[in-house]
């Protein structure tokens, strides 16, 4: 039997002589990372459980793949758990608007957090927050310092520095110059396209722009980066067409290559897999001097069931979420996630502390298919997919990409008609 949390509060009146009383509640949380299982049960829960003897938390992930389909199963048949783990944008936003996330404006903790910070979980007048933010994670390359020595090359600044690398890795033959496989085609996207694109496209500038209907995704700045991921294919090792993400990951972490295009979510595992020393590097700029854009993207919150039958111990969780100490636990614990809240966290993994330093280098964008622009059919983000692993593929040219991306999106997108 599940039993509920009630406080009970009655103003100008006493209750049992004035004191408070609650009943203990367990609250559930749903989320797709299953990888930090352990995190959640080891440290996370018992911290909150420490401080709020009443609440008790059970943390039951899915599979990241199954995790929306399952998540809106349950929700449709009220089965879900008290807490729902957030998807950035679109996908938690649609969520809202059927009624299954509640609304936590009212929630004081909510102002521990920037409007920016905020705006990945709210309606697009920025009326309603309805997940409380967690963390982001950044863009760039993480690199194999001893293969770098060994070969005597610099970390790159420049495209052209860059390529220069990638070249004497393939020239040397000891190390694959790059890891990334096309098989699963987002991390052509995700690792090529949104990694290197805000350089182009000039982050928010462009971001904003496409979303006005003021660019088109034919216009240089949209189109220049399928040129350049043209030319990753050369790069990558015999058989990357057939690799998987997990067979690229694998690759590195064996020392098998020398540059792995990543996202930050990757250091903890890297951390446990490799070892060798790793470095990091954000995506080259063009040309000296030019500013440099990383994709800072707003990955995970965490928002509550309209439908939970313990909404007062919910929020009581989602308070303590939006705390420091969460902040401070969560950071650290699950390096290259980096807390959104405004209060500051010291890092201790050198190579988190390395991709967050990029934030007072480089001017932070998000995805540019994650908002507004992949709600329709065709669906921009999974159409970017595609067209990533065609560029690295050299079966579509960079322009054939942007007419047919451009034209799925004036199909259904009024600013872009």
């Amino acid at each position: 039997m599940i039993r509920k949390l009630i406080t009970i509060a009655i103003a100008g009146g006493t209750l049992l002589g004035g004191s408070v009383r609650a009943q203990d509640a367990t609250i559930t949380i749903e989320s797709w990372r299953n990888d930090d299982l352990a995190l959640w049960q080891e440290k996370i829960i018992p911290a909150f459980e420490a401080e709020h003897s009443g609440i008790k938390v059970k943390f039951t992930p899915s599979a990241p793949t199954e995790y929306n389909a399952a998540l809106n199963s349950k929700l449709e048949a009220g089965s879900a758990g008290d807490l729902i783990t957030c998807r950035p944008f679109d996908a938690s936003l649609a969520l809202f608007d059927a009624g299954h996330l509640a609304d936590l404006d009212d929630m004081e903790a909510m102002s521990n957090f920037s409007d920016v910070a905020k705006s990945a979980w709210q309606s697009d007048d920025g009326s309603a927050s309805f997940c409380v933010p967690m963390a982001s994670v950044i863009h760039g390359f993480i690199y194999n310092k001893d293969a770098f020595k060994e070969l005597g090359v610099d970390v790159p600044a420049t495209e052209d520095e860059f390529f220069a690398v990638l070249e004497k890795f393939k020239e040397d033959g000891t190390y694959i110059p790059m890891a990334m496989g096309t098989n699963d085609q987002w991390e052509a996207a995700t690792m090529g396209y949104n990694n290197i694109g805000p350089n182009y496209w000039k982050g928010e500038e462009g971001r904003q722009a496409l979303i006005s209907g003021k660019q088109k995704l034919t216009d240089e700045g949209w189109v220049a980066p399928y040129a350049t991921l043209a030319k990753w294919g050369a790069y990558l090792g015999d058989g990357y067409e057939a690799q998987t993400y997990p067979d690229s990951q694998n690759l590195f972490t064996l020392g098998r290559a020398a540059i792995y295009p990543a996202g930050s979510w990757e250091i903890s595992g890297f951390n446990t897999q490799a070892d060798f020393e790793m470095g990091a590097f954000k995506p080259p700029v063009q040309a000296e001097g030019d500013t440099c854009y990383i994709s800072d993207h707003t990955d995970i919150g965490i928002g509550m069931n309209a439908a939970s039958k313990n909404p007062e111990a919910a929020r009581t969780f989602l308070s303590w979420v939006a705390s420091p100490e969460f902040a401070a636990i969560f950071g650290n614990a699950l390096p290259g996630f980096f807390p959104l809240s405004k209060t500051p966290v010291d890092l201790d993994d050198p190579l988190a502390k390395e991709f967050v330093s990029w934030r007072g280098q480089c001017e932070s964008t998000i995805r540019s298919t994650y908002q507004i622009l992949s709600r329709g059919t065709p669906n921009l983000e999974n159409d970017t997919w595609g067209a990533s692993v065609a560029a690295i593929k050299g079966t579509s040219s960079p322009e054939e990409l942007g007419k047919q991306l451009q034209e799925g999106l004036a199909t259904w997108y009024k600013p872009q008609q």
